[in-house]
Parts: C-alpha cells; structure tokens; sequence
C-alpha cells in the first residue's frame, strides 16, 4: 500500500486503478444551469468542433463547454428576436398586412426570418 501511495503521490493529481492500470480522473464539472442548449448552441458546438478542435477540446475537458453554448445560444436567440422586429419595422410588415395579404406577409416573415438568421449565425455563431 504503501509503495502504491507513493506512486500517486509522485504523479500528482487523481488516478483511478483499472485492472493493472492507472488512468487519470477525468471529472468534467456538470452545467450548473438548468438552460438547455438549442438551435444556435448546437450550431457553435459543431463550428467549435469542425474549426477550432484544440479551443473545444480545451472548453470540454475544463467544463466550460456547456456554460458557452448555452449563453451563445442565448444570446443568438435574443439577438434574432431584435433583428426581426427592427426589419419588420423597416419594411412594414404589420398585422395589418398579415389580415390584408396573407401570402406576402408570410412571404416577407420568411425572407426576414432568413437573414436574421444569416445574420446571426455570422456573428456569434461562425466566429
């Protein structure tokens, strides 16, 4: 026991014994928020993954990986949210509109939803 003590005591850190072998202890805190990652947090993780390895390998072995995607997809969605209701405002698509013409209302939700999002995705997401 003894010499066993000494060992880990020379390596520093936590070591789980497996059969024959030790391996680090690898605890990765868990997300301390209740707040799921949607649409936008999911689209950064894989950005992260594809782009950045070494940045996402780091955030994911010091647990910080959760926290980030949530606030980014917090963010993303509020951000959204904001750029939608100034381009309606600009291009005047109103209630108005929507009883009028339902068809173009939903023609031009659809375009302002498309590049909110572009938007979006440019700048939190893909940098």
């Amino acid at each position: 026991m003894n010499r066993e003590n000494s060992i880990f005591e020379q390596m520093g850190g936590t070591y789980v014994q497996l059969g024959g072998y030790l391996l680090p202890s690898l605890g990765i805190a868990p997300i301390e928020e209740s707040r799921s990652i949607g649409k936008y947090g999911l689209l950064r993780k894989s950005y992260l993954k594809d782009h950045k390895p070494g940045w996402y390998q780091s955030m994911l072995l010091t647990g910080k990986l959760d926290k980030h995607l949530v606030d980014i997809d917090e963010q993303a969605r509020e951000r959204f949210e904001r750029i939608i209701e100034q381009m309606k405002q600009v291009e005047q698509v109103t209630e108005e509109l929507k009883a009028k013409d339902p068809l173009a209302w939903v023609q031009a939700m659809n375009s302002i939803c498309n590049r909110a999002d572009e938007i979006v995705r440019q700048e939190l997401i893909y940098n």
